[in-house]
């Protein structure tokens, strides 16, 4: 048996467990009892994103750039969404989850992944080139997006701090979605040469030949099928995972922010391993397309899909950040304007990056 076949009947098999005797298992479990549920979940998920994760690559390697990049970015969303809406139409009442997923995921796209990954490029590259279009195109998007979502709540009057009337939800749900869908008609059209590498299709930003992913068998249709079936058991597995998720969060009397962060990890740790490996292997473009792609899509696909959860079931959606929050988050954009201002990155750039993220692990358990 493959490997591919062994993770997807793990996965189905887990669906069939807990769609017969799952409600049961959660309902009673505590003690270490919910903690090897959870773990047994959690496991089961991350291998599925990892199977997400090559099949989306294998369709990439048939499709080539920014599609490939656009397909991954989009399924890893879509599994971000199934979590929140897991969490949130749970019994407990989680207002800020929504939020705290959504910073999750940009501090550690935007200063761990981006961090960790500069880091390694200079130790292996010294430095290395990019294509800095593509990426001023993300950050054009990503600045907007962030403020509307996460600060502007804070300060409009109509509803308290942090919240969106009902027109307010509506009208800026739209204005995301509607930019999104430009940035993503433009990416795949007019300007699709500013999300491939510099030296053109094929080759690294240096100019070399670039070591390709060599695609498996069969066709891209056969791949996309395989794709949906690593996605199914994650979004069939969330609302058992997040009822164990929120049993643990109550019994260890964690912060409820820790909830957005293990959504956040499990969305994107298969993504930001992809990056990395982009990385070492001087493929800079291919990495910024998926760290940029990801925090672009979470805000222009994740926030309207959270107020409408919101709109739907009645529930208060806060998104506006806490003060210390709002101050990292302005210096996390300013400081990515600036690593991606020139061609050229260096391990300087990454330490730098990667010191806002510890910063923003300390003020999780510390605020």
């Amino acid at each position: 048996m493959t490997s591919s076949n062994l993770r997807l009947a793990a996965a189905w098999g887990t669906v069939a467990i807990f769609l017969g005797i799952g409600p049961a298992m959660t309902a009673s479990a505590t003690g270490a009892l919910s903690a090897l549920l959870f773990a047994w979940l959690f496991g089961v998920i991350i291998w599925s994103a990892f199977g997400v994760v090559h099949e989306a690559e294998e369709v990439a390697e048939r499709l080539g750039e920014p599609f490939g990049t656009l397909i991954l970015t989009l399924s890893i969303v879509i599994i971000e969404v199934a979590l929140i809406a897991a969490v949130m139409l749970g019994s407990t009442d989680v207002p800020t989850l929504g939020r705290d997923t959504m910073f999750a995921v940009l501090m550690i796209v935007l200063n761990g992944v981006v961090g960790l990954g500069l880091l390694i490029g200079g130790l292996r590259h010294h430095q290395q080139n990019f294509n800095l279009q593509g990426a001023n195109a993300y950050l054009a998007v990503i600045i907007p997006l962030t403020v509307i979502a996460l600060v502007l709540p804070n300060f409009t009057t109509t509803t308290s701090a942090g919240t969106l009337s009902t027109v307010q939800a509506v009208f800026f749900s739209i204005f995301t979605v509607a930019l999104y869908a430009i940035f993503i008609w433009l990416q795949t059209g007019r300007h699709k040469g500013f999300f491939v590498p510099l030296g053109g299709d094929g080759e690294e930003e240096s100019g070399s030949p670039m070591p390709h992913h060599q695609p498996g068998a069969g066709s891209t249709g056969r791949h996309i099928a395989l794709l949906l079936a690593n996605i199914l058991p994650i979004i069939i597995l969330s609302k058992s995972l997040a009822k164990l998720l929120d049993q643990g969060i109550a019994a260890l009397g964690a912060p409820t922010a820790l909830s957005g962060i293990i959504i956040a990890m499990i969305v994107f740790t298969p993504e930001g391993i992809s990056a990395l490996k982009a990385v070492a292997a001087n493929q800079l473009t291919r990495a910024i397309n998926l760290c940029l792609g990801a925090a672009t899509s979470t805000l222009g696909l994740t926030v309207p899909a959270v107020l409408l959860i919101g709109l739907w079931t009645g529930q208060s959606v806060v998104l506006g950040l806490a003060s210390a929050h709002m101050v990292l988050l302005v210096a996390t954009l300013i400081l990515n304007s600036l690593t991606f201002s020139g061609s050229r990155t260096t391990m300087l750039e990454g330490a730098v990056h990667l010191s806002l993220f510890f910063v923003y692990l300390v003020l999780i358990f510390s605020p």
